[in-house]
C-alpha cells in the first residue's frame, strides 16, 4: 500500500498512513483529468450574457430618407447594425455551457488527481486541527508549521466552522469537505492538506 506522511498541527511528523493503492496510487489518466477540469470550468459559466438585435432595439420604425435621389446610401432603418444605437449583428445570446461527464470518468479523474498529488509528494495528512476559537492568526500559524505553499487546499470530512472561518481570509487557501472536493481544486493547489478522518471518508466514497 502507498504511504503518506502524517503531521500534527505543530508541523512535526507523527507517523505514516497506509492509503489504498486503487485510489491514491493508480496510473494517472491525463485525459480524464483534462475532461473533468474542462467540465468544471464550463459549468461555472452562467451563460446569461445577451445583446439586442435590430428587431429588439427600440426605435427605427421610419425610413430615414427616401430610397433614391439624395446621393446617400439607401437605408431602411436607423437601427441597422452599422448605425449608432443600432442592433448588434452577431452578439451573444443566453445559452448553456454545461459539459456533462459520466460517473466512470468522474471517478477515474478523481483517483488520478489524488494519485498525482501522492506521487508528487504534495499531499500531507494532518492528524487533527484543534482551534480554541475562530482566529485567522491560528490557522496561519498551522500552515506555517506545515510549510504549506501559498495555494493550499484543506479537506475536512465534514463542515468545520472553526477551520473554515479561520482560513477563509487567507489568500490562496481554500477549505472544502469530502463531499464538495473536485478535481480542479486538487490540481490547482500546490499543497494538498487532508485531515486524517477525511482520508478514510475519501476511501469509503471511492473504494
Amino acid at each position: 500500500m502507498a504511504q503518506v506522511q502524517v503531521y500534527n498541527q505543530e508541523g512535526k511528523k507523527t507517523s505514516k498512513l497506509d492509503v489504498m493503492d486503487e485510489i491514491f496510487a493508480i496510473e494517472p489518466n491525463e485525459s480524464a483529468m483534462h475532461l473533468a477540469v474542462v467540465s468544471y470550468l464550463a459549468n461555472q459559466r452562467q451563460g446569461t450574457q445577451s445583446t439586442l438585435t435590430r428587431s429588439e432595439v427600440s426605435g427605427g420604425g421610419a425610413k430615414p430618407w427616401r430610397q433614391k435621389g439624395t446621393g446617400r446610401a439607401r437605408q431602411g432603418s436607423t437601427r441597422s447594425p452599422q448605425w449608432t444605437h443600432g442592433g448588434i449583428a452577431l452578439g451573444p445570446k443566453p445559452r448553456k455551457y454545461k459539459v456533462g461527464l459520466n460517473k466512470k470518468v468522474k471517478r477515474l479523474a478523481m483517483k488520478s488527481a489524488l494519485s498525482t498529488k501522492v506521487a508528487d509528494k504534495e499531499m500531507m495528512v494532518l492528524n487533527k486541527v484543534e482551534l480554541d476559537e475562530i482566529k485567522t492568526k491560528s490557522m496561519v500559524e498551522i500552515l506555517k508549521n506545515l510549510e504549506a505553499a501559498k495555494k493550499t487546499l484543506i479537506v475536512t470530512s465534514e463542515v468545520d466552522e472553526k477551520i473554515y472561518k479561520s482560513a477563509r481570509n487567507i489568500e490562496g487557501v481554500k477549505v472544502v469537505t469530502v463531499n464538495t472536493l473536485c478535481v480542479y481544486d486538487i490540481l490547482n493547489c500546490d499543497t494538498f492538506v487532508v485531515l486524517k478522518d477525511a482520508v478514510k471518508k475519501i476511501e469509503e466514497v471511492y473504494a
